[in-house]
Order: structure tokens, then C-alpha cells, then sequence
């Protein structure tokens, strides 16, 4: 019988995703599942990207540019320039999404078994994405005690190999909604100066901070590192458009540019549609952005507040994007998981959580920990923590 890769083995599961025949069954038992687990925002999608589709006049759907269609990377690098980066159009390849970004930037830069430090927990995908890639992940741990902040550059410094090219970080982070201060960034940015590393930056939950106070600070705003900095971008969250698939990869690094471009062309080019609907996303009124913001702010501040009422639950407060990492007081926040959708419910009601260890590449860690995504509305959140808070109770009973 043949027999699959090595690399196939090696791929890990998604724990956002894996559940999901869990759920299903639960779903087909009659329960309601209350969906905490994937990062699919509720929030419509601006109207002018959905009109800009049905109004398309297309008599031949013909492939794009392999860069993407010219007027979107025009449009784009005025709107980062209004966000104050400085990004040319030369800059930009548009993408299958943030993922395909990623992969590109991977590719471009990484050889089998050439190494990338990461801070964990990180988007779990990143492991994948490594693994389809031949890179090695090596993780520098962040805790929940410290707010999953940045850890010391000297923590990095200590991992450098000649072998590692690249630092890996998420701004604002999935799944721990930190987000990363200008002297943190400024940190990072000396160190792959100094180490000769790129700094490679997923930036796809930029709008989505909370207080006023906090700011987003780009990889592109830092002067002196152009060679080194690649920014990931997508429209997923930012005009709740997860169906889309477009992203970008930016950098100012043109050898980096040039060898994306014959990934891109490998791949032929981005989906046609789908670029004139996020082309069409740039017009979103600023109004849009306020009002996303503030149902998020809302949802987490609510959130936050009901998961702190919890006898044995830790939970820090983000400060971006639209996740937190809970500490449960379980030993396997895995089989609870599963137990939620398999054996519990509360009047016909459950909920589904990601297992936090599949965050993290170092064995053993975050075991008693989920992601927690608070894109649903405020009252499916306070009753979603009601229905965790009786079942904690059940499954630490039995």
C-alpha cells in the first residue's frame, strides 16, 4: 500500500477545526453549540464590497496579474499610507489570504530545516505552516502571568543558531490579544539588525485595538530595517470577510519581492471576485470601524468581566484583536473540550472552545488552557460563560 509523507504525518491538526465532528453530533442531538472556538466575526460585511461583486460586469473570468489586479495595489498603498506606513505599490503582492502570505514569506526567505523563533502561543496555523515549509519552529515562551508580554530580547538572543532566519510575531496577537508596544517593536527590530534575521510581521488584526491609549506600531514604520521587514495583511477581520481569501505579503526588500513573485506566479493568481469585492472594501466609511470596535470593546470588556467570576479561571485582558487565553482549573483543557460536546449540556445548550496546546510548538504547555474568540453577541457571550461555569462544575465533580 503506498504511503503518505513524512511531512504529511507531521502536519498538525487544527485546534480550532479538529472538534468540529464533535460539534456536529452535538448539533444533530438537538443541542445548541455556542461557537467560542473560531475567529469568524458575526459583523456584516461592508455593503460596497458585497455591491461591487453583484454588480460586476464579467463576460470572461480571466486570470489576474499574478501580483493582483494593479488598481487594488494602488488603492492599498494609499490606504497604508493614510495609516502612516510607507508602502509603494511595488511593495505589495496580493495573496489567497494571509495564509498563502505567509507561506510565501516562508518560502522566500527559509530552507529545509533553517529555524524561526516564535513567541507562544501564536496563531496555530503557524505551525502548519512550518511544517509545509521544512522550517523548524523555536518558540520563546510568553505567560499568562506576564500578559503574554514580549520576552526579553535576551530570551531571543539565546536561540539565534545559524540556522535561524527569521522572527515570527503577531500584532495584535492571536490568540493572546497582546499588543506589542513601539519599544518592543523597536527591540525586535535592533536584534534582527544586529543578528542579520528577518523580522517577519502578521499585522491582520491591526484595527482592532481597544484603548484609546494604545496604538498599533507597524514593522514598516521602523527606519533602518526595510531589508528585514515583511508585513502579512488580509481583509478576513478587518472587513469581516473571512470567506474572501485575500491578502497581501509587503516588504521593502526587493530580492525578497522578486522571489515571492514566482511563488505567486506558480500559483497563477488570485481569485477574481475576491479581489474585486476587498478592492472595493478600501471605501468602508471610517463610521464602520467605530462601530466594529466599540461592539468589540464591549464584547470583551463583557467577557472578560463574566470569565473572572469563575472560581479557578484566569483570564488577562487584550488589548487587540478579538481572543483571550483562559486558564482553566482542568488538567486536560483537551478532553474537556470534547466532554462539553460529546456528554454535556445545559438545557439543550454547549459550547466549543480551541484547546490552547495546540497554540504552542513546546510539549506539555498550555494543557489547562483555551482560546476563547468573543465574536458573538454580547448576551451568546454572558450566557456561553454561564453554560462553562455549570459545566466546569459538573466535570470537576465526576
Amino acid at each position: 500500500m503506498p504511503k503518505i509523507s513524512n511531512k504529511g504525518k507531521q502536519m498538525p491538526e487544527s485546534p480550532i477545526r479538529k472538534l468540529v465532528p464533535y460539534a456536529d453530533i452535538a448539533k444533530k442531538n438537538g443541542n445548541k453549540v455556542y461557537h467560542l472556538n473560531i475567529g469568524q466575526p458575526d459583523i456584516k460585511t461592508p455593503e460596497v464590497a458585497l455591491n461591487a461583486v453583484k454588480n460586476a460586469d464579467i463576460k470572461v473570468l480571466e486570470y489576474s496579474h499574478s501580483a493582483g489586479f494593479e488598481s487594488y495595489r494602488n488603492k492599498l498603498s494609499q490606504y497604508y499610507k493614510v495609516h502612516g506606513l510607507p508602502v509603494e505599490v511595488a511593495d505589495i503582492i496580493i495573496t489567497t489570504g494571509g495564509s498563502e502570505a505567509l507561506l510565501f514569506a516562508m518560502g522566500s526567505t527559509m530552507d529545509e530545516g533553517d529555524e524561526i523563533i516564535i513567541p507562544e502561543p501564536f496563531y496555530a496555523n503557524y505551525n502548519g505552516f512550518s511544517v509545509a515549509s521544512g522550517v523548524t519552529v523555536v518558540p520563546v515562551i510568553s505567560t499568562i502571568e506576564d500578559g503574554f508580554a514580549l520576552p526579553p530580547i535576551d530570551a531571543f538572543e539565546k536561540l539565534i543558531t545559524p540556522r535561524t532566519k527569521a522572527i515570527l510575531i503577531c500584532n495584535p496577537g492571536n490568540p493572546t490579544g497582546y499588543l506589542y508596544s513601539q519599544d518592543e517593536i523597536q527591540q525586535l527590530a535592533a536584534m534582527v539588525k544586529k543578528h542579520d534575521l528577518f523580522l517577519i510581521a502578521d499585522e491582520v488584526y491591526r484595527e482592532f485595538i481597544y484603548d484609546p491609549k494604545d496604538k498599533h506600531f507597524s514593522v514598516m514604520n521602523v527606519p533602518g530595517i526595510e531589508e528585514n521587514a515583511i508585513m502579512i495583511d488580509s481583509v478576513s477581520k478587518r472587513y469581516s470577510m473571512c470567506g474572501a481569501r485575500i491578502g497581501c505579503i509587503v516588504s521593502k526588500n526587493k530580492e525578497v519581492m522578486a522571489a515571492a513573485m514566482k511563488f505567486a506566479q506558480a500559483r497563477l493568481s488570485p481569485p477574481t471576485y475576491e479581489q474585486i469585492a476587498s478592492e472595493a472594501a478600501l471605501e468602508t466609511p471610517q463610521s464602520y470601524f467605530d462601530e466594529v470596535i466599540e461592539e468589540y470593546k464591549e464584547r470583551r470588556d463583557i467577557l472578560i468581566s463574566e470569565l473572572q467570576k469563575i472560581d479557578g479561571v484566569k483570564v488577562g485582558t487584550p488589548k487587540g484583536a478579538f481572543y483571550c487565553i483562559a486558564q482553566l482549573p482542568v488538567a486536560s483543557a483537551d478532553d474537556f473540550a470534547k466532554w462539553l460536546l460529546e456528554s454535556y449540556n445545559l438545557n439543550g445548550e454547549t459550547v466549543m472552545v480551541a484547546p490552547a496546546a495546540g497554540f504552542y510548538s513546546t510539549p506539555n504547555v498550555g494543557l489547562n488552557e483555551v482560546r476563547i474568540a468573543y465574536v458573538l453577541k454580547k448576551e451568546d457571550l454572558v450566557r456561553s460563560v454561564h453554560i462553562l461555569k455549570a459545566a466546569l462544575e459538573t466535570y470537576n465533580s465526576k
